[in-house]
């Protein structure tokens, strides 16, 4: 699918955290995962990437309007011969702009700046019940290579 031509990506700012908590509600795959009236606990989570080397979230904006977020991050692996490994985490596009191409303009931008880190390889998770998430990926060229698994604390 062709990207909307008016789609930009930009670093999230202070004022978008109102929008990035509504756009992790929405996404969440459980009830109760976010927290909207915590918006104290997201600024500072915030604050704290972009002071990070190699941490970002990122922003679609359409129309002048936050429509979608996700967070990249790169971390030194010991493999790879101490390569740079970038994570993709939180992929969430409101559900009255999925379709017109914000998605796909965002996992570029994140795949573009793990690649301008120097990362050797992205990765990411998606829940195994997210089915359209899994298509949306293997189109933008991911492949599920591994079997993830998670310990909540």
């Amino acid at each position: 699918m062709a990207p909307q031509p008016g789609v930009t990506v930009r670093r999230a700012a202070p004022g978008d955290v109102p929008r990035l908590v509504e756009l992790l509600t929405l996404g969440a795959s459980r009830p109760g995962k976010e927290d909207r009236t915590d918006e104290a606990g997201y600024r500072r989570a915030l604050a704290e990437i972009d002071a990070a080397a190699r941490n970002e979230v990122l922003v679609a904006v359409d129309g002048g309007e936050v429509v979608g977020v996700c967070q990249v991050f790169a971390v030194r692996h010991l493999q790879e011969r101490g390569g740079l490994c970038a994570e993709v985490e939180s992929v969430h596009v409101h559900p009255d702009a999925r379709g017109r191409g914000a998605g796909s303009v965002l996992l570029r931008a994140a795949v573009e700046q793990a690649r301008a880190w120097g990362c050797y390889r992205v990765q990411l998770t998606s829940d195994k019940s997210r089915r359209a998430a899994h298509r949306f990926y293997a189109r933008h060229g991911f492949t599920a290579t591994h079997e993830g698994f998670k310990l909540r604390l």
